[in-house]
């Protein structure tokens, strides 16, 4: 029963006891041995009327005994209490429900809210002695074992009294949950995780028929199991599944219990079994949004991404206010775009971004103040669909929104580098890095730095950006490989520290020696370096494990095949360049070149024979 519950509950006992002190006052007005005396006849019989309007005190035949007084008292300081407890008075709440406890100390209820007034006050030895003057009028509740428990464990420190009140509140109601949990609390407090699973073990052995009891008991074993960084043994998840089943079975038709199964099964990531009863869920009941988007999620995560669409498009049908539907049906979109590009169907792909884009679109219209809603929507324009100058509009609302956010800012500096924006790319990003110092959050990890030292190099603050890449490298050296290689190629486009740009790239291959973009980048330091033939080994590889064809790779190699004078096959590699990259004037300056230096080596051809 909840405290409010508790509170009505007392009230109307109270009430009725009242009542049954006003129906007794008959009884108890008159006393046996004063009795009315016979009136002799020869005296007139004078008869006075009471004026009730100004008597101040009730008739002695309507007096109550004392008793019946302090029941009445107790009452109203009752209703006293409950009205001083609502307006936040809780010292003189605490005296008015005090004062009823000395009238009737065994009314259990009462004596655990005092208790818990004075638990919340601190004054541990007073909540005690109420709670074992309750213990001592009603020995068989275990209500105050329960409660005296939770104190001696929470605020005392005693773990052995805790440990024998959750024991006796166990042996009064072994059919109840609430022991079984109030020891498993004490036994966790006391770092006895053994011994919490063994009391779990005995609960599941007590044969009930309620349903609750079940799904209870399974959370509990849930939150036991569940450990950080730690996946569930085979065997915990066979004993807690078995806990479920048992509510399942005893109440296959109430929606609540299977909802509970349902987001244990969810939660334990046995989403096949969770599947089923959200569907049984919406059978009992049709309107329940909060299903439909936990059965949604469940399809996309068991990849049925297509009852997923279908599930959360009636549930927009249904609620179209809600903006967490839209949110979650543009990251079913988007998982969707992810499958269709790596089944090389870009065009599908592209179309599914755009709708992930627009119901994340939606789902801010709806509710702006959702900054988890700008990055969604803005990495998909900016990484999917290459939108770059929306997504710095997006953004730049996102920040004006949300100006404490480092987060946001960094990703505003990601699309202004994307959208060419270089040098207040590079100042956005010392923005990012300010607010995380400033405000403690945590934004300058190997990542950032990378992403930082990218936009320096394309502002041409080329020894910036190597002292950046450098300090990725440094934050996170098992991962560094992309830094590397990017580091690596930029000292050898700026022919510059050669030697050292060799071993930077020549690391990121150890950790990934078929990455396309590595071997470019070693076959253009080979160019470099004079080294024609390895230079061309490396570039053709490199076009060989890439996923799709790069103007810069088709460059680097015309250029090597230009070094080592074969000028067609480098005319060739340009032309398929500028294909790919048609406003680069570098490209079409050098096809220009190599026509005409074709042209001029051309031999004369020898006069036809007439």
């Amino acid at each position: 029963m909840t405290k409010r519950g508790r509170q009505i509950s007392l009230h109307r006992r109270w009430i009725l006891a009242a009542s049954c002190f006003v129906l007794a006052i008959s009884a108890l007005a008159e006393p046996e041995n004063i009795r009315p005396q016979p009136t002799p006849r020869s005296t007139p019989i004078k008869r006075e009327t009471q004026d009730d309007s100004v008597v101040l005190h009730p008739p002695k035949d309507l007096a109550l005994r004392p008793e019946g007084e302090r029941k009445v008292r107790a009452l109203l300081d009752y209703v006293q209490a409950l009205d001083l407890q609502d307006d936040g008075e809780s010292e003189k709440a605490l005296a008015a429900f005090e004062r009823v406890l000395n009238i009737d100390p065994g009314e259990v209820d009462l004596a655990t809210r005092v208790a818990y007034l004075l638990t919340q006050q601190g004054d541990y030895p007073r909540a005690i002695d109420i709670l074992k003057d309750a213990v001592k009028a009603q020995p068989k509740e275990s209500g105050p074992y329960l409660q005296l428990a939770y104190i001696y464990a929470k605020y005392l420190r005693k773990m052995e009294p805790a440990t024998q009140y959750a024991e006796k509140a166990v042996e009064l109601a072994p059919n109840e949950i609430e022991g079984y949990q109030r020891l498993t609390e004490v036994q966790l407090t006391a770092q006895n995780r053994k011994g919490a699973l063994r009391t779990l073990d005995r609960a599941s052995r007590v044969e009930t028929n309620d349903p609750s009891f079940w799904t209870q008991l399974g959370k509990l074993y849930l939150a036991l199991i569940l450990q950080p960084d730690k996946n569930p043994k085979p065997e915990e998840l066979e004993k807690v599944n078995a806990v479920f089943q048992k509510a399942i079975a005893l109440a296959p038709s109430d929606a609540s219990i299977l909802k509970d199964a349902a987001d244990y099964f969810a939660a334990s990531q046995q989403v096949q079994a969770a599947i089923p009863l959200y569907l049984r869920v919406l059978e009992l009941q049709p309107n329940d949004a909060g299903a439909r988007e936990k059965l949604a999620t469940g399809f996309m995560l068991t990849n049925q991404r297509t009852k997923a669409i279908e599930m959360l498009q009636e549930l927009i049908q249904q609620h179209p206010e809600k903006y967490q539907t839209y949110e979650l049906l543009g990251q079913v979109f988007e998982e969707e775009g992810k499958a269709r590009l790596k089944e090389k169907k870009p065009t599908e792909a592209k179309a599914n971004y755009a709708k992930a884009a627009a119901n994340y679109e939606q789902s801010l219209l709806i509710n702006a103040a959702q900054p988890d809603g700008y990055v969604h929507l803005a990495e998909v324009l900016l990484f999917y669909l290459r939108d770059n100058d929306r997504a710095v509009r997006v953004l730049q609302d996102a920040r004006r929104r949300f100006p404490s956010a480092p987060q946001i800012t960094y990703l505003l500096a990601v699309a202004l580098r994307e959208a060419k924006h270089f040098q207040e790319s590079v100042a956005t990003f010392e923005e990012a890095l300010n607010e995380g110092e400033t405000q403690d959050q945590e934004v300058a990890n190997a990542r950032f730095f990378f992403e930082y030292g990218a936009a320096a190099e394309r502002a041409g603050l080329y020894d910036k950006a190597a002292d950046l890449f450098k300090q990725s490298i440094s934050l996170d050296p098992d991962n560094a490989a992309e830094a590397c290689n990017y580091l690596g190629f930029l000292w050898a486009d700026q022919n510059t520290h050669l030697e050292e740009a060799e071993e930077y790239i020549k690391r990121a291959l150890d950790a990934d020696p078929d990455n396309g973009a590595y071997l470019d980048s070693l076959g253009w330091l080979y160019y470099r370096q004079g080294k024609y033939d390895r230079a061309l080994d490396e570039l053709l590889n490199a076009v060989r494990d890439l996923k799709e064809d790069d103007p810069t790779v088709f460059e680097h190699i015309a250029d090597t095949y230009a070094a080592m004078n074969q000028m067609q096959k480098a005319l060739d590699y340009w032309q398929k360049a500028l294909a790919l990259d048609q406003t680069n004037k570098d490209l079409a300056a050098k096809i220009a070149q190599a026509k005409s230096k074709l042209s001029k080596d051309a031999p004369v051809s020898a006069t036809p024979i007439k």
